[in-house]
This record gives C-alpha cells, sequence and structure tokens, in this order.
C-alpha cells in the first residue's frame, strides 16, 4: 500500500501536510511523520557516509543523521549558510532533512491528490508518493520510505 492509500485511509477526508521547498519545488510531507522542524546548530560530517549524508546533529539529546536533500535530489548546494531540517523516524532511528525553507501546514482534501504526473521530474518521482494540484504550482508528496529506503539499501552511486 503507497503513503498515498494509506493517508486517505487515515484521514478519511482531509490529509494535513508541512511544506517545504527545496531547490525551488514545493514538497509536502504527512504532517503525522513530521516530528521537529529547526535550524540545525551544527553538523559533523561522518567519514566514508553516503553523498547525501550531510552528517549528524545533536538534537535535544538524540544523535540524528542529517540527510541534505539538495545532494539526494541531485541538485546544487545552496549558496545560503542559513540551514532548515525537518525531524522525522524512519525504522526507530532519528533524521533531519535539510531543505532550503519550511512553509505552512496545509490542510487539504484527499480528493485532490492524483499520482505522479509521467512528466515528474525523475529525481522527484523517486522520493514522491504522488502529487497535488494547488493554485499555480505541484505540490509533490514526499514518501519518506521511497526517499530512504533506497539510500539505505541499494548501492550509493558515486557523486
Amino acid at each position: 500500500m503507497s503513503v498515498l492509500e494509506d493517508n486517505f485511509k487515515a484521514s478519511g477526508d482531509s490529509i494535513q501536510y508541512v511544506t517545504v521547498v527545496i531547490g525551488g519545488q514545493l514538497f509536502g510531507l504527512p504532517i503525522s511523520q513530521v516530528h521537529d522542524v529547526f535550524v540545525p546548530e551544527s553538523v559533523t560530517r561522518v567519514p566514508l557516509s553516503a553523498p547525501e549524508v550531510a552528517g549528524v546533529l545533536n538534537l535535544r539529546g538524540r544523535i540524528v543523521t542529517a540527510i541534505d536533500m539538495r545532494r539526494r535530489l541531485h541538485l546544487p548546494p545552496l549558496k545560503e549558510a542559513q540551514m532548515m531540517a525537518v525531524g522525522i523516524e524512519y525504522k526507530h532511528e532519528s533524521y533531519g532533512l535539510v531543505i532550503d525553507t519550511v512553509g505552512e501546514v496545509l490542510t487539504l482534501s484527499s480528493n485532490s491528490a492524483e499520482p505522479n504526473p509521467s512528466n515528474l521530474d525523475k529525481r522527484w518521482a523517486e522520493i514522491s508518493g504522488g502529487v497535488h494540484r494547488l493554485d499555480g504550482k505541484l505540490m509533490v508528496i514526499l514518501d519518506v520510505d521511497r526517499l530512504l529506503g533506497a539510500m539505505f539499501t541499494e548501492p550509493m552511486a558515486a557523486a
């Protein structure tokens, strides 16, 4: 069952998303998967880690693996020094998805969710659980299983 189907069953008529922007694209994380939104103080690089792993950080006493979403999506690094992150849990581990900016919480009708369009950028389709068409923009639903599962089960490509 996909994240999209899980979300439909969980909420009935509507789904809440925490919106984030990565490389100018709007993404939505189901609010049930978001534990924190924070500004990382410092990230400690981990030698020989996957290229997408920015390092680890301390979030209120927990060691959190920081995933650089720009690198994960094969985008150039952000020029600005200010980092934002969204804290999630995946398979009993804590992760911080390093993103460009955090948006708002949107409550959307489950009927407005659609499968990925055939022309969706391949990088986004790999981590997407569907899309919502909003006024003049497309919100890609981040599927945490696709995002992190692929990173830690498939061999990593060279950076």
